[in-house]
Order: structure tokens, then C-alpha cells, then sequence
């Protein structure tokens, strides 16, 4: 049996998560990243790289072991690139947006894949979930992970796209209380500042998820033959979860619109009521106003200055006629 170099993997050296070989679905060995490219060259084995933010020069040493292209390791590099899968030679590219919420805010993250003959490699940049529970858990079934790089693949990208709907349920739970709380009072400036992030989150974590589709369904066509016939039925319920993401997010974007525009009725609605009563206390001070301004006025001549009774007539009728006025308001709903 060959002589294996014992290697465990250092978070100092330059962003190492795990680097491992596997054969018959089985972890062999743990080995250092300049043993990689030979690991990859022999039949039924696997290297399996996982890197956290690497250096450049970490990147240039794995590029030097499986001989990838000077464009995928820039694109490596550099994180904020758009979802997507890039054919360079024999070796496969794939870009997918991871996503987490943080703060109530939904915060994305980036993997950048290399795949090719007998190798994948993760990257990792931002929030996102550690790999280490795909390894454990496919690691506990070599049946599956016997499959190759391409079932890894596929087991890294169910695992993105599962992990969008964790943030999905919890922003979907604010959005029911948003509901509930909408139709009992209109929003303040802090809920809809709200409301508004939350739709443009969505936004967000749509734009990420959506492009993921293209890139499956690219992973089922002949043109690639890095990815075995067997493989595409697991990478259409890749696309299939993903659609499910798609409607899950158009429908909390929906609710939220919905909700938007219910506060601006049940508002307007209060306004309504409000300048109605004002509009009929208004209507009833106007009485003793303009009574009380007509016989204000300084004049001698003036009729009904001088009768007996002409005080209290005036305040009766002042009394009279504010009392059926606020009755034939009250019948019609105003106060």
C-alpha cells in the first residue's frame, strides 16, 4: 500500500478548511494540497479541497495542481460575482450565492466551485454554512459518494439552496405578524422602512437563487461530460427546489405589497372618519359662532335688542339647533 503523508488542515495556513481524498465513497486520508493533483490522477479516487476566503497564493497553489484557468482563479479571488457555470476545458466553474439572516437582514455570501476529473474544490467567501455537515453526512452513505465529484457537486448545491428556505420561514413569520398588525392600526415610518427592506431582500435573495436554475439545468446536457447521465434527475430536484424557493419568495413579495397598500387604506380610512368629525363639530359651532357675531356687532338700531326674552330665546334656539345637528350627525355616522 502506498505511503500516505498524514495531513491535518490548519485555519491559520491560509484559509485550509479540509483536504481530503476518498475512494469507494470512503475517506482515506487527509493529505497536504501539493499531493492533491496526484490523488486526482488515479482511478476511483476523489480530492475533495474545501478553502475559506484563501490568499491568492493558496489559489495558485491549488491551480497549479489541477491546472485550472488564470479566469476562474481571478473570479475565485474576488467574490461579488453573479451565479453562473463556466466551461474551461475539461474543468467546470460554478459560481452560487449563499445566503444567511443576520440582524434580521438577509446577508449573502459566495461559493465558487472547480470541478473536473477526479477533483472539486470549494471557496468560500461571506456568511455561509460550513460544508462540514455534507461531508458527515455523505461520508455516513460511500454508497452515494462513490458516485464521484459530480454527486459532491450536486450534494454542495442542494445544500445552498436548502439553506435559503431557513431564511424564508423566518422572514415569512414577520411577514404574518405584519399582517396581523396592519389591519389594526396604519404603519409608522419604522414598519415601512421595515417593509421596504424586507422586499428588497427578497429581491435580493430571488436574483441569487433564480440564475441557479440555468446552471442545473446546464448540468443535465450533453455538453457537459464531466457530469454523468445518472447524475441529472439529482440536479432537476436541485432545479425543482429552487422553483420552490422562486414561488415561496414571489408570494411573501406579494403579501408584502398587499399589506403595504392595506395601510394606506385602513389610513386613509381614519382620515376619512377624522375630517368627518371635524367637518360636523365644525358645522355645529358654526351656529352660535354666527349668532353670537350678528349680535356682536356694535350698532343702536339693531331689531330685537330691546325684547324681554330675546336672550334666552337666542341661546334656546342656539341649544335647539346644535342638538339636532349633532343628532342628524350622529344618525349618519360622523360622530
Amino acid at each position: 500500500m502506498d505511503h500516505i503523508r498524514k495531513f491535518v488542515p490548519d485555519s491559520a495556513e491560509g484559509g485550509i478548511v479540509a483536504s481530503s481524498v476518498y475512494s469507494g465513497g470512503k475517506r482515506i486520508a487527509d493529505i497536504p494540497i501539493e499531493d492533491a493533483g496526484a490523488w486526482a490522477t488515479r482511478e476511483g479516487h476523489v480530492v475533495w479541497i474545501g478553502l475559506l476566503e484563501p490568499s491568492r497564493e493558496l489559489l495558485l497553489r491549488v491551480q497549479a495542481q489541477f491546472n485550472l484557468h488564470d479566469l476562474a482563479i481571478e473570479d475565485a479571488e474576488h467574490p461579488h460575482q453573479r451565479p453562473k457555470l463556466e466551461q474551461y476545458g475539461e474543468a467546470l466553474f460554478i459560481v452560487a450565492r449563499t445566503a444567511q439572516l443576520i440582524d434580521r437582514r438577509v446577508t449573502f455570501g459566495e461559493t465558487h466551485l472547480f470541478v473536473g476529473k477526479g477533483y472539486i474544490v470549494s471557496v468560500r467567501h461571506g456568511p455561509s454554512t460550513s460544508y462540514a455537515t455534507v461531508r458527515e453526512h455523505w461520508e455516513s452513505c460511500p454508497h452515494s459518494l462513490a458516485k464521484g465529484e459530480d454527486f459532491v457537486l450536486y450534494a454542495i448545491l442542494d445544500f445552498i439552496v436548502d439553506n435559503y428556505m431557513p431564511v424564508l420561514e423566518q422572514l415569512e413569520y414577520e411577514v404574518e405578524e405584519i399582517e396581523d398588525k396592519v389591519l389594526v392600526k396604519p404603519m409608522t415610518a419604522t414598519d415601512i422602512e421595515r417593509l421596504y427592506m424586507m422586499r428588497r431582500d427578497l429581491l435580493r435573495l430571488r436574483n441569487a437563487a433564480l440564475p441557479l436554475v440555468e446552471v442545473c439545468r446546464r448540468l443535465t446536457s450533453a455538453d457537459l461530460p464531466q457530469i454523468q447521465p445518472a447524475m441529472h434527475p439529482l440536479f432537476r430536484d436541485v432545479s425543482d427546489h429552487i422553483r420552490t424557493v422562486q414561488e415561496k419568495i414571489d408570494s411573501l413579495r406579494e403579501v408584502l405589497a398587499f399589506a403595504f397598500e392595506a395601510s394606506l387604506l385602513v389610513g386613509q380610512s381614519q382620515e376619512t372618519a377624522i375630517s368627518k368629525k371635524l367637518a360636523s363639530w365644525a358645522a355645529i359651532l358654526a351656529v352660535p359662532t354666527a349668532l353670537a357675531g350678528i349680535y356682536g356687532m356694535n350698532f343702536s338700531d339693531m331689531p330685537e335688542l330691546r325684547m324681554q326674552y330675546g336672550y334666552p330665546i337666542v341661546l334656546s334656539a342656539i341649544a335647539a339647533t346644535c342638538t339636532f345637528l349633532y343628532w342628524r350627525f350622529r344618525k349618519n355616522g360622523w360622530l
